[in-house]
């Protein structure tokens, strides 16, 4: 396994893959952590979790520089996602104990509570793009809710993966509660089936989603899934037009566009479609794309050569099924996987650019005869992640977000993951949800304890202490 760098093309640094039997000792060794991480206190994950936030400030620099040079990203986009993870960590120490204190329920019993359990040993198989903040919305709720993580990184990022390792052993956490491990794609399966995994979340491609999601299916194992986005950004007739051009052409350059997030099809008002697109395309002309760590630029390369020639062969195809260009479309001269800020308008259903996920700085705008229209436009999508609507009228906004078959919608506004709100999408966009309450209670046992009428009044007290009577 090789990570190179997408700047230069040099190879960075070779890991060996780990072997069978040493996977299976480091995840028998997680599943012994687990027994006694379980039983810590609330008081004593908080502490952990946010001496790794600590951590994570105090390296912010070093782990910026090291997603620059293992997929592109540049530095400044760097600093913020080692942030955003160490307000994540700190986030479930704080909120972790509330999120899963047992809830007293009526019934016919003397009294009965649900219990939130954790499951044990929860793998994570997770991508490139967001090497930190991908893997730390999947630890910090789960370490904090008694799990502990076992961690399949891309190969590309063995070093963010290992760096991710580092960081909890440094904070202290005992040994093995978060493991990662150098194995290449090809034995996930055998990770999911091993018996002392017990759940897989999965952030990556929609293949991937329906891959990992039919193993863990047949072992019976639970399964979150984050896939695949081609986001519907809604421009109305009565939309603030500078505002949404703003905010549309940021969202579409998050990470050079390889977000599942990110902005992908701009569906505009009839209206507005020609003024939109002229500025749209102005504004993607003065984007300056280079050296990632060149605090000059605003985007860096894709993270792989093979994926800018992906995205390149779709904005090619787009052009032959009707597509008109207005900006970039052209693969630079000399090395790096770099691809310059593009956009496609007369884009159609049945064309890649609307039908596909695009992974790079590629905007399609596609015209709205009506709100009907755009309405629908945006649902004919085989994914549903995220959606954006941009108008002046807060009820209009409102009643059409309820329409739209996204996980969220976002009202003047880019759509982004935030520890405090639920993240996740419907259709091929996967099921399940991080982040939130929602999030840290996907990997629990949410069990019913049930007392039978004239129970004794201490398992009353007792019941009442755990619920906070």
């Amino acid at each position: 396994m090789e990570s190179i760098n997408p700047h230069s093309g040099q190879k960075l640094q070779s890991y060996i893959a780990e072997s069978d039997e040493a996977v299976s000792i480091r995840i028998q060794a997680a599943n012994g952590a687990y027994h006694d991480w379980k039983m810590t206190s609330f008081a004593e994950r908080k502490k952990l979790m946010q001496a790794v936030a600590g951590v994570l400030r105090e390296r912010k620099a070093e782990l910026a520089n090291l997603m620059a040079d293992e997929m592109g990203k540049v530095i400044r986009d760097g600093l913020a996602e080692v942030q955003k993870c160490a307000d994540c960590c700190d986030f479930y120490a704080l909120h972790a104990e509330t999120f899963l204190q047992d809830q007293r329920v009526a019934s016919d019993a003397a009294q009965s509570y649900v219990a939130f359990d954790p499951l044990g040993v929860i793998l994570a198989v997770m991508p490139w793009n967001f090497p930190f903040w991908q893997v730390f919305r999947f630890a910090a709720p789960s370490l904090m809710a008694g799990n502990v993580g076992v961690l399949k990184h891309a190969s590309n990022v063995s070093g963010c993966g290992l760096a991710i390792q580092d960081a909890f052993a440094a904070a202290g956490f005992p040994q093995h509660v978060f493991t990662t491990l150098l194995i290449e794609s090809s034995r996930v399966e055998q990770l999911i089936r091993h018996p002392l995994v017990r759940a897989v979340t999965l952030t990556g491609s929609t293949p991937a989603g329906k891959s990992v999601a039919s193993i863990a299916g047949s072992e019976l194992k639970k399964s979150v899934l984050e896939l695949g986005g081609s986001d519907a950004y809604i421009v109305l007739d009565d939309a603030d037009l500078e505002q949404a051009v703003d905010t549309c052409v940021k969202s579409r350059l998050i990470n050079a566009g390889q977000s599942c997030i990110a902005a992908k099809r701009f569906i505009v008002a009839s209206s507005l479609r020609r003024e939109f697109e002229r500025r749209y395309a102005e504004r993607f002309r003065t984007i300056r794309f280079g050296d990632p760590k060149d605090n000059s630029v605003d985007i860096g390369p894709l993270a792989r050569a093979d994926l800018r020639d992906q995205v390149h062969e779709q904005v090619q195809r787009s052009i032959g099924q009707g597509a008109r260009l207005l900006a970039g479309g052209t693969v630079p001269q000399g090395p790096g996987a770099y691809y310059p800020p593009t956009v496609l308008t007369d884009v159609r259903p049945g064309m890649a650019a609307f039908d596909e996920e695009v992974f790079g700085p590629v905007a399609a705008i596609i015209e709205a005869n009506d709100e009907r229209h755009a309405v629908a436009l945006a649902n004919q999508s085989a994914f549903g992640l995220g959606s954006a609507i941009f108008s002046t009228d807060q009820a209009r906004a409102d009643r059409i977000a309820r329409e739209l078959e996204a996980g969220s919608v976002f009202i003047n506004a880019l759509v982004k993951s935030d520890p405090r709100l639920p993240f996740g999408g419907v259709k091929q966009s996967g099921y399940g949800r991080e982040l939130s309450w929602f999030g840290i209670r996907e990997f629990v046992n949410i069990k019913t304890v049930y007392h039978a009428a004239g129970a004794d009044k201490h398992s009353h007290d007792a019941a009442a202490g755990r619920t906070g009577e």
